[in-house]
C-alpha cells in the first residue's frame, strides 16, 4: 500500500473467444438493417457494434476499455498503455479514459506530471477518423483534469473551445442520459468528469455503479472485480464500470500481468462465459492477454457471428 501512495505522489510531483450467453433485451423491434446485421456469420473486431441492434442499450454492453488511456511514455511507473489511441480503437476497445492539462487554453494530455507528448486534438483527430470508417461503432470518452488545478468554468471554457472554434462539436454526442447504441453510433458519448462540459456526468449515482479501487493490490483487487462482474451479470440496470488497473505496490505493467490474465480465465470459464451486460471494463495493456476480444465477445454469443480481426 506505501508503495502505491509514494507513486501517486510521485507522479503528482515529478517533472479463445467464449461464448457469453443471450445479451437480455436485444432485437426487439429491429429495422431490417438490424435483422442483416443477425444474418452476418463474421464480424471484425473493428466493427463488432455492427451485429448489435440500434435499440440495445448501452448499459446493456459490455465495453472493452483502457484506463488512463494516453499514458505511454515516463518510465514504468507512468505508462499504462503500449498502443496509441488509433491502435486502440482498431483492436475493439470503446471506452477511452482521457486526461486532461489545461495550459495555455488547449488540453495536453497527462499521466500525472507527465506529458504524454499527446494533444487532445489529437485524440479527437483519431476517434473522428475511426468513426468515419467505422460509423456503425462508438466510443464512450471520458474527459477528466489531470495536472492543473484551473477552475471547472476555465475547463469548461477550453473544453467548448474544441466543439466550436476547433470544429468537434459533430463528433460528440452531448446529450445528459445515456444512449441506445443506435442513437450513439458514430459518435463520441461524452462522460464529463468535470463540471459544465455537458454530456453523461460520468460516476453519477444515478445513472453509475463503478469499481475503482487504484490502490488495490492484485491480491485484494481481483475479489473486487469479479464481485463487479458478477453484480452487473445479476443486477442489471445501471451502466457499471469495472477498473481492472491499479497503481498499488508494482508498475502497471506488473500489476496488469498479474491481474489479467485472472479476469480472461474468469471471462472465458463456466460461469463468467455466461454474463452479460458488463459495462466498461477499463484496463492497462489489454492487449497482451486478449482481454478486449473475450470482452466483446460476451455481446456476440446467441447470434452465431464469430469475431474476426482484420487482415
Amino acid at each position: 500500500m506505501g508503495l502505491g501512495l509514494d507513486r501517486r505522489g510521485f507522479l503528482r510531483g515529478a517533472v479463445g473467444l467464449s461464448a457469453a450467453g443471450v445479451l437480455t433485451g436485444l432485437g426487439s423491434g429491429q429495422s431490417t438493417a438490424s435483422a442483416a446485421r443477425r444474418r452476418r456469420t463474421a464480424v471484425s473486431v473493428q466493427d463488432w457494434m455492427s451485429a448489435l441492434g440500434d435499440a440495445t442499450p448501452v448499459q446493456r454492453l459490455t465495453i472493452p476499455g483502457t484506463h488512463d488511456s494516453g499514458a505511454r511514455i515516463g518510465g514504468p511507473w507512468v505508462a499504462c498503455q503500449n498502443t496509441a489511441v488509433d491502435a486502440q480503437l482498431a483492436s475493439g476497445i470503446r471506452f477511452l479514459d482521457v486526461r486532461c492539462r489545461a495550459i495555455d487554453g488547449v488540453f495536453a494530455i497527462h499521466h500525472g506530471a507527465f506529458y504524454q507528448q499527446l494533444m487532445f486534438g489529437d485524440v479527437l483527430n483519431a476517434c473522428r477518423a475511426f468513426l468515419q470508417a467505422h460509423p456503425s461503432e462508438t466510443v464512450l470518452m471520458r474527459v477528466k483534469q489531470e495536472y492543473s488545478e484551473v477552475s471547472a468554468d476555465d475547463f469548461r471554457r477550453i473544453f467548448v473551445s474544441y466543439l466550436d472554434d476547433k470544429g468537434y462539436r459533430p463528433l460528440f454526442r452531448l446529450d445528459g442520459g445515456l444512449p441506445t447504441l443506435g442513437q450513439a453510433r458514430g459518435r463520441v458519448v461524452l462522460l464529463a468528469d468535470s463540471d459544465g462540459l455537458g454530456g453523461v456526468r460520468y460516476a453519477d449515482p444515478q445513472l453509475f455503479d463503478v469499481q475503482d479501487d487504484y490502490m488495490a493490490e492484485p491480491f485484494g483487487k481481483y475479489p473486487k472485480i469479479e464481485a463487479q462482474f458478477r453484480k452487473a451479470a445479476t443486477q442489471p440496470g445501471k451502466l457499471f464500470v469495472n477498473y481492472v488497473s491499479t497503481s498499488a505496490w508494482l508498475p502497471p505493467r506488473s500489476n496488469a500481468d498479474r491481474l489479467n490474465p485472472q479476469v480472461k480465465a474468469l471471462l472465458t470459464g463456466p460461469e463468467g462465459s455466461r454474463w452479460t451486460g458488463l459495462g466498461i471494463v477499463p484496463m492497462d495493456f489489454p492487449n497482451e492477454a486478449g482481454l478486449a476480444e473475450v470482452l466483446i465477445a460476451h455481446n456476440l454469443a446467441g447470434q452465431a457471428v464469430r469475431l474476426t480481426r482484420p487482415a
